[in-house]
């Protein structure tokens, strides 16, 4: 069932696993299966290196249903992880009525109750790490949405320790681009499915993706530029961080106090002079 990866494929699945220490002798990490082209891709290259690593680790696949289609089956995906001798969990939770309740982003709010429900089972079952299968167009978008919807200058990282749960989520698909993943069914034979979101393709998400795209056919290191600007090393100059109403009020009685009583002095010296 298992087939050997192309080298370019192991190449930047380990280099991110080395530059980030995301393995560890011991972890029980549990892959976010939805379905689609990234997550199969995940699951599979897990397995794949899974008896070839000094880290001895479990893998397990978790796949949540969010109640946005009644045609979501999740037959065929276990069936799929037991030929890789992947343990599979999967759970349904109504997000999509818990998105329609709420009435703010819904992009955000999915995310953020998804998140939760992945990291309960997690901790529930004795998983210490958590496996997303974000990957480079996704650091890069999330980037450029940050610094034009929040005014930040912020992206997720390839490892991320969360407190409150004691999880640690891991990405190791970050140096993949989108496009090489597209492909990736020729290596383990199933069809991705369709993503069952109402807002597929018509998200802020989207709209940032194709905005790059549209600037990359104008200038081709537009991409790059930014992929380069995720990193710390890449601040040069930025203004100091915006002082509160007390500290500029503070600032704003300083300046006149001290040029008042300088030019008060400067009056003075003149009038003796003069004497």
């Amino acid at each position: 069932m298992l087939k050997q990866l192309p080298h370019r494929y192991f190449r930047k699945l380990w280099r991110a696993i080395v530059e980030f220490d995301m393995l560890a002798p011991g972890d029980r990490i549990l892959v976010g299966l939805s379905g689609g082209k990234d997550s199969l891709f995940l699951t599979y290259a897990l397995a794949t290196i899974r008896n070839n690593t000094p880290c001895d680790f479990e893998l397990a696949a978790y796949t949540l249903d969010q109640m946005f289609s009644d045609d979501f089956k999740t037959d065929q995906l276990a069936e799929w992880c037991n030929q890789l001798k992947v343990p599979f969990y999967t759970d349904r939770v109504n997000i999509a009525k818990v998105i329609e309740e709420n009435g703010k982003d819904p992009c955000f709010t999915c995310s953020f109750f998804r998140r939760g429900v992945i990291n309960r089972f997690a901790v529930a079952h004795g998983f210490n790490k958590v496996a997303l299968a974000h990957h480079h167009d996704d650091v890069v978008e999330t980037f450029l949405m940050s610094i034009l919807y929040s005014g930040q200058i912020k992206t997720f990282k390839p490892v991320t320790y969360l407190d409150r749960t004691g999880i640690t989520v891991i990405r190791p698909l970050i140096y993949f681009r989108e496009k090489e993943l597209a492909g990736t069914v020729k290596f383990h034979g199933f069809e991705p499915i369709a993503s069952p979101c109402p807002l597929n393709g018509k998200t802020k998400r989207h709209e940032v993706k194709n905005l790059i795209t549209s600037l990359c056919k104008q200038m081709p290191a537009v991409y790059d530029h930014l992929a380069t600007a995720i990193r710390e090393s890449a601040v040069v100059e930025l203004w100091p961080p915006e002082p509160s109403y007390q500290e500029l009020r503070d600032k704003h009685i300083a300046f006149w106090t001290k040029h008042r009583r300088a030019k008060e002095e400067n009056k003075s010296n003149q009038r003796i002079s003069q004497t």
